[in-house]
């Protein structure tokens, strides 16, 4: 009983003491791991994970996607400074990758190590189409999506603890592990998961914007990767990411609205 007391306590005070606000949207999210902790690992993560890659250094791809990630970092600077976060980056680190793989992917880690593989420059068809991907990466290191993450995996294991310390019973147990294990993760994380996409998408098309990117090449970004896709994609409330349909609607309602955010910093025309 004891035991169960301290760890009911435990997640109460978590959850209490755990709250920041995100610069982006005034809300107040899960987040107990501060930078302090947090960037050290990613940044010795990635040098771990640049050291066994193919890493092209001198490239007119790699020095676009240095140039275009300078650009949206430098915007994403410009617009916390405007609106009341001067040093929100003091602690970022950032570092652009271009890495030779037929993945069609890129990512960017806390505090601002980023990756794109080669695979995905044929989608992304130029550099407006590589500012919208870095776009969306940045947002994650800005939002703290990948402390979020690990706070809400944090909390999904305690749970599974004080359901595990709550029930006496092996045959309960077992169901309780069962039930917790597949409701929490469709339940939970990977709406959690969705949720940072879809900020991301829409912080990132805002960012671009404000660097000179024009924002209408998102949604024509996810129709190119819609068709690479086919018709292989898991249901949107089984994945950890929007369905491609869903971020088109999004992307195309979003882009106005970002090219009203980007003429406050004087910006009116779009590469």
């Amino acid at each position: 009983m004891r035991a169960k007391r301290f760890l009911l306590v435990s997640i109460l005070l978590l959850g209490i003491a755990s709250c920041k606000v995100n610069p982006f949207t005034g809300q107040k999210v899960l987040n107990f791991y501060p930078n302090s902790q947090i960037f050290p690992m990613a940044f010795a993560q990635y040098d771990e994970f640049i050291s066994q890659n193919n890493v092209l250094d001198n490239s007119s791809e790699a020095k676009m996607i240095t140039r275009v990630g300078q650009r949206i970092s430098s915007a994403a600077e410009r617009w916390l400074s405007a609106n009341g976060y001067p040093g929100y980056l003091k602690d970022y680190r950032w570092e652009y990758n271009l890495v030779k793989d037929t993945l069609i992917n890129a990512w960017c880690m806390p505090g601002g190590k980023i990756v794109f593989y080669t695979g995905i420059l044929p989608i992304c068809q130029g550099e407006t189409g590589v500012a919208v991907v870095m776009g969306h990466e940045v947002a994650h290191a800005l939002a703290d999506h990948g402390a979020q993450r690990m706070s809400a995996g944090t909390l999904q294991q305690l749970g599974a603890v004080a359901g595990n310390i709550a029930i006496q019973d092996d045959k309960s147990r077992n169901m309780f592990n069962q039930a917790y294990g597949i409701g929490s993760a469709v339940g939970l994380m990977l709406p959690f998961s969705r949720s940072h996409e879809t900020e991301a998408d829409r912080i990132g098309l805002q960012i671009m914007a404000i660097a000179g990117y024009n924002p209408d090449e998102a949604a024509e970004l996810w129709k190119r990767m819609k068709a690479n896709a086919g018709g292989n994609a898991p249901p949107e409330f089984l994945s950890t990411h929007p369905s491609n349909d869903t971020r088109i609607a999004n992307l195309t309602q979003w882009a106005p609205l970002a090219k009203q955010e980007a003429q406050k910093f004087g910006v009116a025309s779009f590469q």
